[in-house]
């Protein structure tokens, strides 16, 4: 699983990191709107883009609509359990409904983003 999928799967590691262990500094971004979903919106975009191009890659048949789903819904209910892990398992961060909905936004562009790659 390493071999064809290394970029995903250090994406996921450091989402995972950066989610549970990590906590952000104060920084000048932080007085923008909604800066922390645009941030959980890229991440998941981005390694869900990365994910469906690493799968392209090794699979020369096209992705078919249950693949493009479960792809899919593997990252939101990732997403869910971290975002349940945050509220109820760790003390510097705190699970959101706004969160997952951001995670999720990132992750239908990205297996969109993954779609138009398979053509």
């Amino acid at each position: 699983m390493f071999r064809r999928y290394p970029l995903t799967l250090i994406c996921i590691v450091l989402i995972c990191y950066l989610s549970i262990f990590f906590k952000p500094p104060k920084t000048p971004l932080d007085s923008l709107a909604f800066i922390d979903k645009w941030t959980h919106l890229v991440m998941y975009g981005g390694t869900c883009t990365v994910f469906w191009w690493e799968y392209l890659r090794h699979h020369q048949h096209k992705a078919s609509l249950l693949t493009l789903f479960y792809g899919w819904f593997g990252f939101v209910a990732a997403s869910g359990i971290i975002e349940l892990v945050q509220e109820y398992l760790t003390t510097n961060r705190a699970g959101e409904w706004l969160d997952l909905l951001a995670n999720t936004t990132g992750a239908t562009i990205g297996t969109l983003i993954g779609l138009s790659m398979r053509r």
